[in-house]
């Protein structure tokens, strides 16, 4: 029977499942595939958080439904983050929700908030929840092209508020809101506090709704925080922001994130929630409370560790001539694909660094078609590792001119 499954049409093929077939393969051969591929932490949480989760666990008591909006401690935790790290003063209980995930959370919002046919802008490169969580509950999107503005000449504040202004000219009906993801994944780009202040009044004037993911906002390098959304004044009537713990603590697989901010929005987002889950598991969200609440030696040892493999990877593909330019934030490296490769495009390229590198990226296409020139790199192997895998491109690389040097000679004889 042909299934015509309407929502699963509007899905494309998932990009990154061909790199991970053939990555699996490879080691099925016994090959030592070096992966950058995803962005997954290989490090554990830090001991006072595992610790609380095994005290918390020995409760009888712990193991029954928990809430789906989060239990009260966490939340309020959530709340005195946002008031240490950024000045901002929530209320834990109409201002603040626990997801499961940012990803969980924000594919619910879209499921809360979207009508068929409504439009939402969102950046093209993105991370694919950003456009497929709206896809999936109707709606139509409108790409914001951030290819263009990677040159540092370029005025990003200003191209970005040009493509939003467009967008609105050209959207019928008005969209509903704009996706905004800084530090971006994948592209590692950020924005200063002027950003979103722009971005918070073109959403007030317009009746638009801004949805920020900040899951990357204590992975950076520079000494510059990047900021929230939610310290412009007046956001609030506009702008909800979701955060996650899986980067910052290391506790990707815990499934822990928040969604702070606009209250009809969060309580659009809880009454989904309270008809599809019963939150995380009580322990868990025990231990996310010790975490945003204990000591925070833990987040700068994993700035400093991704700031470390930053390092090694951004110089070794520079020596290896490769140029790539150095992230101030995120735990990814967005790399242009090489000159003599480009036209090939990202999935083959990604195909072809695996077979002759050993190495495993992730194609930019998957994010979007504007990426499509680029790959992404996960600081995720350690330092060893990473040094290996620059030596492994290396050696391709010098092979592949070599390849091109003599085809070219051939040319010529003939």
């Amino acid at each position: 029977m042909e299934q015509e499954f309407h929502r699963i049409k509007r899905l494309p093929p998932y990009v990154f499942a061909e790199v991970n077939k053939l990555k699996a393969e490879a080691r099925a051969r016994g090959e030592d595939i070096i992966d950058f591929g995803m962005g997954n932490p290989d490090m554990p949480p830090p001991q006072h958080v595992i610790d609380k989760l095994s005290e918390a666990v020995q409760n009888p008591r712990a193991h029954r439904y928990s809430n789906s909006r989060g239990i009260p401690g966490l939340r309020k935790a959530l709340a005195g983050y946002y008031a240490r790290r950024f000045g901002v003063e929530l209320d834990p209980e109409r201002e603040a929700i626990v997801t499961l995930g940012s990803k969980e959370g924000l594919a619910n919002l879209a499921q809360a908030i979207t009508s068929p046919g409504d439009i939402f802008l969102v950046p093209n490169p993105s991370y694919p929840i950003h456009a497929f969580g709206f896809i999936i509950a109707g709606a139509a999107l409108r790409a914001l092209p951030l290819a263009d503005f990677d040159d540092d000449s370029v005025d990003f504040r200003r191209a970005f508020m040009h493509q939003m202004e467009r967008a609105l000219r050209h959207s019928v009906p008005k969209p509903l809101a704009v996706v905004l993801n800084f530090p971006a994944n994948p592209t590692t780009r950020t924005v200063d506090l002027d950003f979103y202040g722009e971005v918070v009044e073109f959403c007030r004037h317009h009746g638009i709704y801004a949805i920020s993911d900040i899951a990357y906002s204590e992975v950076y390098f520079d000494g510059n925080p990047p900021p929230s959304i939610l310290q412009v004044p007046g956001a609030r009537e506009v702008a909800v922001e979701f955060t996650s713990l899986s980067k910052t603590y290391s506790m990707p697989g815990w499934r822990v994130g928040f969604c702070a901010g606009n209250e009809k929005l969060i309580a659009a987002l809880a009454r989904v929630k309270s008809y599809v889950d019963y939150g995380a598991f009580t322990p868990i969200q025990v231990a996310a409370t010790a975490a945003l609440n204990g000591p925070q030696e833990c987040v700068d040892e994993m700035r400093a560790r991704y700031r470390e493999r930053r390092d090694v990877l951004v110089r070794g593909l520079n020596a290896a001539g490769w140029p790539v330019a150095a992230p101030s934030s995120t735990m990814f490296v967005w790399a242009p694909i090489p000159e003599a490769f480009r036209e090939m495009g990202s999935l083959a390229f990604s195909k072809l660094l695996l077979e002759e590198a050993e190495v495993a990226v992730s194609p930019g296409v998957g994010f979007g078609e504007y990426g499509d020139s680029y790959v992404r790199l996960a600081l995720v192997e350690n330092q060893h590792r990473t040094r290996q895998a620059v030596r492994n491109i290396k050696a391709f690389m010098r092979k592949a001119c070599i390849s091109e040097e003599n085809s070219q000679a051939q040319k010529v004889a003939f």
